[in-house]
């Protein structure tokens, strides 16, 4: 399956409600792909969209939440709507705790489910959002030289270009040069920024 928009994986042993499930948020325009098992799942090729996981949290070989719990290992960013026959309260703090969108409880109302993945959807779409903005980012931060990232790392953690110039052993209007070719290579405007630029993606801030 080729898809550009969202997309809702639905993973449940059961077929019948696995097809009903797919059927309904087919009817109002989302993507789904539908799965048997949390093996097809991991099998599964995912294409990097805004994306959303309906689970059923009892699944034959692997719990519902064992995959939650393997997803959030691999810093795998994909929302949970669980769903459940039999789901009782520790059962439901645990996914919650573990950043569940939703715990349902079968029978659910088709509208419950569609504001859940709704929900979930919209959690996606901003955690993809961030991620190319990261993303982004982190290739203008790599597009510098190795003496540029040197001078930008002394800045953002707060040295004026003269202390910088001392800690390179190079002289104030090169530190300038380099300083000026950081900002504009990474687009910063500002040291302010620049600082702000290098802290999402982890570059030291802490002064020496």
């Amino acid at each position: 399956m080729t898809t550009t928009g969202p997309l809702v994986y639905v993973v449940d042993d059961d077929p019948g409600l696995r097809s009903a499930i797919e059927s309904l948020l087919r009817s109002v325009g989302l993507t789904v792909r539908a799965l048997g098992s949390a093996a097809e799942f991991v099998a599964s090729d995912r294409p990097d969209v805004p994306a959303c996981l309906v689970l059923d949290v009892r699944l034959p070989g692997s719990r519902g939440l064992d995959l939650q719990r393997d997803l959030i290992e691999r810093h795998v960013a994909l929302p949970i709507v669980f769903i459940t026959g039999h789901g009782d309260i520790p059962m439901t703090v645990r996914a919650m705790r573990a950043g569940a969108v939703e715990f349902l409880t079968k029978p659910f109302r088709d509208q419950d489910l569609l504001d859940a993945v709704h929900q979930a959807l919209d959690r996606a779409r901003r955690a993809h959002a961030e991620q190319a903005e990261l993303g982004d980012l982190r290739a203008r931060f790599d597009s510098l030289t190795p003496r540029e990232r040197q001078v930008l790392e002394l800045v953002v953690a707060g040295l004026l270009n003269k202390q910088v110039a001392y800690e390179l052993g190079i002289s104030e209007v090169t530190v300038k040069i380099h300083r000026g070719q950081a900002m504009q290579k990474t687009g910063a405007r500002s040291a302010a920024e620049l600082a702000r630029m290098a802290a999402r993606l982890g570059i030291g801030t802490s002064s020496s």
